[in-house]
């Protein structure tokens, strides 16, 4: 017998993915598909359930070949995105509608309006944005034909990707999610770690529609032997954020991750108690083990490479993404032109659904590459913006940011990220963060872990990025970074 693998599952924004890892960590086999995302009016973003199940079956049913072993699987997935399907046919009500979605910014602020976020903040550690799952549920319910009637009599499940990907892959048999997917829906209490019904009242949403809540690491069935020819353990999920800070083995408190894909995610490991931002952030769950909560502070940018993908195939202002380096530093600097990529509005810390992207100070010198280098700055000014937030409300100043994401691959990013924090970056010797932080748990499940100390042992940096800078141009820089993006702190 060959030695026990473990099956990631990383269905995220744009593309779904299937890996298989060696019991030391090493990746045998990959495979992923991009997924579509569909704009059917101004601000809404979806995706359509069923091929987001059939990429993902098709990526496991392709790395599977590779290998006979498999232990156990771990899913780690693209938060908030909100799917409602039928209990009875397990067909999807409607679209899935993605976390960049901003459809219910209106209804958010009358409930701003009516003093009902500090009550929601002390429960959930969240704001009240259309970035969370519980009034992409409520649209679903009120705008859908029968569902609220359905939902009302139990006949639909409302689920987060992983439990829609458990559900298909356990043939229904599972209807549950795990700690870090229900934190972000605005309906689960962190502190007292149970879905709430002040929060369910206030949202309008039938508890029935509601999956069991698990730890991290925990027995979340078995897969339809239909699908693969034989039943194999699902032993672990979790939100794709909290998986980069299992994969960059942030277990300490004070340790940082940014992970820079579709959006800028960075997390603080804050330890054991709970404690409300006062600065903008989010306080989340960053794992649940044993029934143990260990809690983060969050930031949230919504567009990272995303801005970079626009750049590419809406602007056409280069062929891939890896000549956005070379054309960002074919100039000596940005030429004072700045672009801040809110095209889903600003996240942490500033919070604005409503603000837009916008390139500043625009001359007949600047060039497609002094554009392109506002974009990749960019991506260290939004993190600044959110480091600063974080050691507010952590009281962690810490020694070191430790860096994952397709952004990273820029070694551009990588350095301007180091000047503009004044603090190394740290980039790990395997990059597959949160496929790896999913296949961690899941070993953890499977026994091939014996604990969080061996996975910390497992980590290794494979560049450091020292910061280099004066302060005086740092300095001048960012101050272009705040008057560029006031205007849209309070735009309407």
């Amino acid at each position: 017998m060959s030695d026990p693998t473990l099956l990631a599952i990383d269905q995220g924004t744009t593309s779904s993915r299937a890996m298989i890892f060696s019991n030391q960590g090493n990746v045998l086999a990959a495979q992923q598909k991009e997924l579509t995302l569909y704009y059917p009016h101004k601000g809404w973003v979806e995706q359509d359930p069923t091929e987001l199940w059939q990429d993902t079956l098709w990526a496991c049913k392709s790395v599977l070949q590779h290998s006979n072993n498999v232990a156990s699987i771990g899913i780690t997935n693209q938060r908030e995105t909100t799917i409602i399907w039928d209990r009875a046919t397990g067909e999807p009500i409607y679209n899935a509608i993605v976390w960049q979605d901003r459809r219910t910014a209106d209804f958010c602020q009358q409930l701003k309006t009516a003093g009902h976020e500090a009550m929601i903040s002390t429960r959930t550690g969240l704001l009240l944005d259309p970035y969370f799952s519980a009034t992409k549920i409520l649209w679903i319910l009120d705008n859908i034909k029968g569902a609220r009637q359905k939902a009302e009599a139990g006949e639909l499940a409302f689920g987060t990707v992983d439990s829609w990907l458990l559900w298909n892959l356990t043939n229904g048999a599972v209807h549950a999610t795990d700690a870090t997917n229900a934190a972000r829906t605005l309906l689960f209490n962190i502190v007292t770690q149970c879905w709430d019904d002040e929060l369910l009242k206030l949202f309008d949403i039938p508890r029935s529609l509601l999956p069991q809540v698990n730890d991290n690491v925990s027995d979340f069935g078995y897969t339809s032997k239909s699908l693969f020819g034989k039943e194999i353990p699902i032993g672990a999920m979790v939100g794709d954020q909290q998986a980069a800070l299992i994969g960059q083995a942030c277990f300490n408190q004070g340790m940082v991750k940014a992970t820079y894909g579709t959006g800028c995610f960075a997390l603080i490991n804050i330890g054991g108690q709970f404690r409300e931002s006062k600065s903008g952030m989010l306080t989340t769950i960053a794992y649940r083990l044993n029934g143990e909560t260990t809690y983060a502070i969050e930031g949230s940018i919504f567009s990272a490479g995303s801005a970079i993908q626009w750049l590419r195939d809406g602007l056409g202002l280069f062929a891939n993404a890896a000549q956005s380096e070379a054309l960002a530093t074919s100039v000596p600097d940005n030429n004072g032109v700045y672009f801040v990529p809110a095209f889903s509005g600003l996240g942490a810390p500033h919070w604005n659904p409503h603000a837009r992207a916008t390139i500043s100070g625009l001359t007949r010198e600047s060039t497609a590459a002094h554009i392109t280098r506002a974009a990749l700055e960019a991506q260290a000014y939004q993190t600044l913006d959110l480091l600063a937030a974080m050691q507010a409300d952590s009281q962690h100043n810490p020694e070191v940011i430790r860096a994952d994401g397709g952004l990273m691959a820029n070694e551009f990013v990588c350095q301007f990220v180091a000047d503009m924090l004044e603090k190394p970056v740290e980039i790990p010797q395997h990059t597959e963060t949160t496929a790896k932080g999913a296949a961690y748990l899941a070993g953890l499940h499977a026994g091939i872990y014996s604990g969080l100390n061996e996975i910390s042992d497992a980590w290794h940096c494979h560049r450091r990025y020292e910061p280099s800078m004066n302060s005086s141009t740092r300095n001048a820089l960012y101050d272009g970074w705040k008057e560029a993006i006031a205007p849209l702190l309070n735009s309407p």
